[in-house]
């Protein structure tokens, strides 16, 4: 009966998505203009890009420009034999490859992903093996093998070729922190208590259930692996009332009880991101390559200000001394948890143009072609060694990143659950619940509650 309602509940969202689809999305692969031959064949790639969109202030100007700038490279390259196509979609790209491959609709040839979505993927059979195809290429060998693993499904085939990897840590203004970020939860708690009386925000994070319950990943993780715990039970089911879960989300209610974080953290609409750019709160957990890519312009809590609009600022700060990167606090004795993001390419159940889309990969995984993909479209540090090695990756925000990898424990925060979308909101919505909309409900009473909803779909 349970798996009766799981497809009922699989086919209600795909029916949904392809109406939606419909109405916001395009559906046909409208191709822009190329300088290539019509005889060529199209390589065709879904991205949350887009390179016609030449806004210097839009919010995924770095991609954008990067591919405005990358696509006329391949065409030249491989003019008479492929052009590459990039039909741009927004945020909802994944459930909207699911749909389109469930419905016979049109896929891409190729699409950048992230590893959390592959679960999603193999359960409704939207990607390709491509283990055959991995393990012969020249790269294969100069790959991390942890980043193979997270592209590996539970059958043991490669499913995706991965190309960046993104550890969640902390980026903090060292005006607030001048002795760099607290270790320990009890060493935060007393130095946001003097922040607080100083009428300044220790930190803000993802506490909101925007995007369908991202928080679940961005922070309510980090905290949640710091204090020894985590959201699954290693078999696919959902385990969330533990005592360490429970002592974490004691933590973040005190946080939130005492005024050590602004409202901003709980609106969404990226306003907690916007609080830490403007320096109203002395640090932000989040993703290294959210850092790099997204948090820009900046103004530190003393006025210092770095305004190009581009990852660059990011860099700057770094540079300067004015902002750091660290692991997020754990209790006493603990090692600090951590998210990590894997992103590359998948290639779809339908793609048309499949060995096209290997060129392309094959293209891109070229050392210099890498570190562009890496630094502009991907995010993170390279998961090739000898892409790590350039010149590129050896500035201080890397450097500090690398070391706050080395002292983390980082894994993907979605551990052996499969239903990634729905585990992400309900956990979300919990934490939210528990945090802000309910503070005096019991913990451990919820927490039950919530596994409980979701184990009873397995």
């Amino acid at each position: 009966m349970s798996r009766y309602r799981q497809v009922l509940s699989v086919l209600a969202l795909l029916s949904f998505l392809l109406m939606l689809s419909a109405c916001t999305a395009p559906t046909t692969l409208s191709e822009p203009a190329s300088s290539s031959s019509d005889a060529t064949v199209p390589v065709v790639t879904w991205y949350y890009y887009d390179q016609d969109n030449t806004d210097p202030e839009a919010n995924e100007r770095v991609g954008n420009f990067y591919l405005a700038e990358t696509i006329p490279q391949f065409d030249e390259e491989f003019a008479g034999q492929y052009r590459w196509v990039n039909v741009p979609r927004d945020y909802n790209l994944v459930l909207d490859l699911v749909a389109a491959v469930q419905n016979n609709g049109d896929v891409p040839d190729i699409m950048r992903t992230g590893t959390a979505d592959i679960p999603t993927f193999l359960l409704n059979n939207t990607v390709q093996d491509i283990t055959d195809y991995v393990t012969s290429a020249p790269w294969y060998a100069d790959l991390d093998p942890k980043a193979v693993e997270a592209c590996t499904g539970p059958d043991g085939k490669i499913y995706c070729v991965p190309v960046s990897e993104s550890p969640y840590l902390v980026y903090f203004w060292t005006d607030l922190y001048p002795e760099g970020f607290p270790k320990t939860t009890d060493a935060f708690l007393a130095q946001a208590d003097e922040l607080k009386a100083d009428e300044n925000f220790a930190l803000t994070y993802w506490g909101s259930t925007a995007f369908d319950g991202e928080g679940a990943g961005r922070y309510y993780y980090q905290v949640i692996s710091s204090f020894g715990g985590s959201y699954d039970d290693g078999q696919g089911n959902m385990r969330l009332n533990t005592p360490e879960n429970v002592a974490a989300v004691e933590f973040m209610r005190e946080i939130v009880a005492n005024g050590y974080s602004p409202e901003a953290a709980f609106v969404g609409n990226f306003e907690e991101e916007a609080s830490f750019k403007d320096g109203l709160a002395g640090a932000f957990p989040t993703g290294f390559y959210i850092g790099y890519q997204y948090l820009n312009p900046l103004k530190s809590p003393t006025g210092q200000e770095f305004n190009t609009i581009s990852a660059q600022d990011m860099e700057d700060a770094v540079n300067a001394g004015v902002m750091g990167l660290a692991p997020i606090f754990a209790p006493e004795g603990a090692t600090p948890g951590c998210h990590m993001d894997v992103f590359g390419f998948v290639i779809p159940t339908g793609a048309k143009n499949v060995e096209g889309a290997k060129a392309y990969i094959d293209w891109i995984m070229q050392q210099e072609r890498a570190v562009q993909w890496v630094l502009r479209a991907g995010g993170g540090v390279p998961v090739a060694s000898s892409v790590r090695e350039d010149a590129a990756f050896q500035t201080e925000i890397f450097k500090q990143g690398a070391a706050a990898l080395e002292a983390s424990d980082c894994k993907p925060w979605y551990g052996s659950l499969t239903r990634i979308a729905e585990a992400k909101k309900l956990i979300t919505e919990t934490m939210f619940d528990l945090l802000k909309g309910n503070p005096d409900a019991d913990i451990a009473a919820a927490l039950a509650a919530t596994e409980a909803e979701y184990n009873s779909n397995n």
